[in-house]
């Protein structure tokens, strides 16, 4: 039974996306729900199954092209039995530019063939006609042929990619085509630095009283909670959703000429991933505890890296935290999440000789940075609400009592 293979649904968010890649080929078995396509949107990436046990016959978009919500992009025969040969009608092979060596090469094993610096006239081709398919370079790459990039050649050296792992002494450069959710997250930042009235006010807390809280019941807290650990950023989230109720404005977000002020909130947490940053968002952080924005944070991270995030994920949210302490980030100014008015940026935790009750005492303090925007948020306010996360910090205490 033929199936035809279609992207998926974009939200009204996403107006088309863009075939990343093909993780099988025409002729190939496929069993029910293996993994056949990467298609990439402005936000996310997003995975394409296969529907059934049986065989890719036809690959309709290649590589690089760009598909509209619910558009064919192959053909499917539920049931069959995979080819002797994968040659039969790659569409690498049918749709391969002719290259100076006379090969015909598609247009991913070429990314490929380019990304490695290889000699396209040294791989042997399966396809039709003796074509070069993506994985006739990637059986060459394995077989260890490949070991040593080959030159590029003069008159294309400035546009070619090349690879990077040369000899000592020579100057290289590789080109490599912005994907679509790079493209946009450079946008977006641009647009909010052009947008927005933004201004970032900083303050420093004294992380010692949440590490020995920390210290104290990390064990236990791992225990009772099924192996969820207790990290920090459980207690920023809760402290600064106390600090949203009590700030409203920095919770709201600007539309227009309009202030849209939440009753709820939502915080988006940075997850940086190979493909870019990402911020997937915690829903209703006030009914939250912090086991569940632990497992929800790891969970999160584990997703991004593995480039399963669902636009769900990342859709919404009213502030944001961004942590470039992990990185080793001393000191920072967040750029804004548009239509969010706010973000808060965490950094490293640097022991610092700090003055308590007129003696010098050697405590781990973090630099808070908050961005906002001064449409909306004067500087009071944002004063206010940094130093109010700064108060919960350094007396946990309080963010159970509510003080």
């Amino acid at each position: 039974m033929s199936i035809e293979i279609k992207a998926p649904t974009f939200p009204e968010s996403v107006a088309d996306g863009t075939v990343a890649t093909w993780h099988k080929q025409p002729g190939e078995a496929v069993s029910a729900d293996d993994l056949i396509v990467d298609i990439e949107t402005d936000k996310v990436v997003l995975e394409v199954v296969a529907p059934a046990d049986g065989v890719l016959t036809e690959i309709i978009k290649g590589e690089g092209d760009t598909v509209l919500s619910d558009e064919v992009i192959a053909k499917f025969e539920a049931g069959a039995a995979a080819s002797a040969a994968p040659a039969s009608a790659p569409a690498e092979a049918a749709t391969a530019a002719e290259t100076g060596d006379g090969d015909k090469v598609g247009p991913a094993a070429r990314k490929l063939i380019d990304e490695h610096g290889l000699d396209a006239s040294k791989i042997p081709g399966s396809g039709k006609n003796g074509g070069i398919t993506k994985e006739d370079v990637q059986n060459y790459i394995k077989s260890g042929a490949a070991s040593a990039p080959a030159p590029a050649p003069a008159a294309s050296a400035a546009a070619a990619p090349v690879a990077l792992n040369v000899p000592v002494g020579e100057r290289v450069e590789k080109r490599v085509p912005m994907t679509r959710l790079r493209a946009t997250i450079a946008k977006r930042l641009v647009e909010a630095q052009q947008n927005a009235a933004m201004l970032t006010t900083y303050n420093e807390v004294n992380m010692k009283p949440v590490m020995e809280l920390r210290k104290q019941y990390k064990d236990l807290f791992e225990k009772t909670h099924n192996g969820t650990r207790l990290g920090f950023m459980s207690f920023f989230v809760k402290a600064a959703t106390e600090a949203l109720k009590r700030f409203p404005a920095v919770n709201a977000s600007i539309d227009g000429n309009d202030m849209v002020y939440h009753g709820y909130q939502d915080i988006g947490v940075a997850v940086s991933t190979d493909r870019g940053l990402m911020v997937p968002v915690l829903r209703d952080t006030d009914a939250m505890s912090l086991a569940d924005v632990e497992a929800t944070i790891a969970d999160f991270g584990k997703r991004g890296r593995d480039g399963k995030l669902g636009m769900d994920d990342m859709q919404g949210g009213t502030f944001t935290i961004t942590n470039g302490g992990v990185f080793g980030s001393l000191m920072s100014t967040p750029i804004l999440n548009p239509p969010q008015t706010a973000i808060l940026g965490m950094h490293k935790i640097q022991d610092r000789p700090m003055a308590v009750n007129g003696q010098v005492e050697i405590l781990p303090m973090m630099y808070l940075a908050l961005s906002y925007d001064h449409r909306m948020i004067d500087g009071k306010e944002a004063v206010q609400f940094l130093v109010t996360i700064k108060d919960l910090l350094e007396d946990p205490a309080r963010m159970l009592l509510d003080v």
